[in-house]
């Protein structure tokens, strides 16, 4: 249980007691209609929070725009960004895993160095010159590989395999079946018997701060140079993203993406599903690809808010304008 007045206060919201309620703990969050009597709700519209309030819930955050100026019988928090708030608080409210210390079946090569309160789960493996900071967890059937370096309070779910030289940074989620670091789909063709033999494949992968990664994506290590994602990047599951790619700070991709090798994504864009981008291209920042779009090979998309659809992407307004067109055709 937690102190309202301490989560209001570390989520900088306004803090709007009811009447005789002043001394307040909440255990959770939940959505309205499932809501006990010590679990925190919240309202970004009137008819959400007309079912907060009516709700069995003993708080409710609440956009400030349409906070009612009497006390309607429920503790408020109020503040610009209900639903942003709302998120912050389920993660302090979370009740955490506790660790479980160094299972007996786990492999650890004698050079891994382990921060305080690491816990190490059953049949994981950390082979030689591994790092794992402090308060990190690696779960049952993962893999480390030689050198790599896990930050603090990072959480490696099951079965994840980190191919050797992988660098990640603090508070890094890895969801389970993700492969971090393999070799790039990389070839040179011999014009004369039409074999393919591997360009080199020796960069490294660098996950940086506030990364999450979902389950089953895979993230290629570079091939001369390195593969980079940025802080606060968030991919969803069943993503692959290809050698030398840079994805830019805070950049979201959902599911079944494709990123080929050597592109680049720029600050805080927005990926779609199923989105594909060839190889060498450039996703501007704050660029929204549209779910099924299409980036072809060295091409930019530019135009920070602008929303992309179709293949080839191009702006939603000439996409459906295109497609206005092509419906009057087939009319005529």
């Amino acid at each position: 249980m937690t102190r309202l007045v301490q989560l209001a206060e570390v989520l900088k919201t306004e803090l709007r007691f009811a009447e005789g309620r002043e001394e307040l703990h909440i255990s959770g969050v939940a959505g309205a209609k499932r809501a006990g009597a010590s679990d925190l709700v919240f309202a970004e519209d009137a008819e959400a929070l007309e079912a907060a309030l009516a709700s069995a819930a003993l708080a409710v955050i609440v956009a400030r725009k349409i906070a009612p100026e009497e006390n309607p019988g429920k503790t408020l928090l109020v503040t610009p960004q209900p639903k942003l708030a709302f998120a912050q608080a389920a993660r302090l409210l979370r009740v955490q895993d506790e660790a479980a210390g160094i299972h007996p079946t786990a492999v650890i090569a004698p050079d891994v160095v382990l921060g305080r309160r690491v816990s190490i789960g059953a049949y994981a493996v950390l082979e030689a010159g591994v790092k794992v900071g402090d308060d990190s967890r690696v779960d049952a059937g993962a893999v480390l590989g030689a050198g790599v370096k896990v930050g603090q309070g990072c959480r490696i779910y099951p079965r994840v395999v980190v191919y050797p030289g992988v660098e990640m940074g603090d508070r890094v989620v890895i969801h389970a079946g993700a492969v971090l670091g393999g070799d790039g789909f990389g070839y040179v063709r011999d014009r004369e018997t039409g074999a393919y033999t591997q360009f080199p494949q020796q960069g490294r992968l660098v996950i940086e701060d506030d990364v999450e990664i979902g389950a089953n994506t895979t993230v290629d290590r570079g091939a001369l140079e390195e593969t980079r994602l940025e802080k606060g990047v968030k991919i969803d599951n069943l993503v692959h993203i290809g050698h030398n790619v840079r994805v830019g700070k805070h950049v979201v991709i959902a599911a079944q993406t494709g990123i080929s090798g050597s592109s680049e994504i720029g600050n805080h864009a927005i990926v779609g599903g199923q989105v594909g981008i060839g190889d060498h291209a450039t996703v501007g920042e704050q660029v929204i690809l549209g779910s099924g779009s299409g980036v072809l090979t060295h091409k930019k998309v530019k135009g920070a808010g602008v929303v992309f659809w179709g293949r080839p992407a191009r702006p939603l307004k000439q996409y459906l304008k295109e497609l206005a067109t092509l419906a009057k055709l087939s009319r005529g």
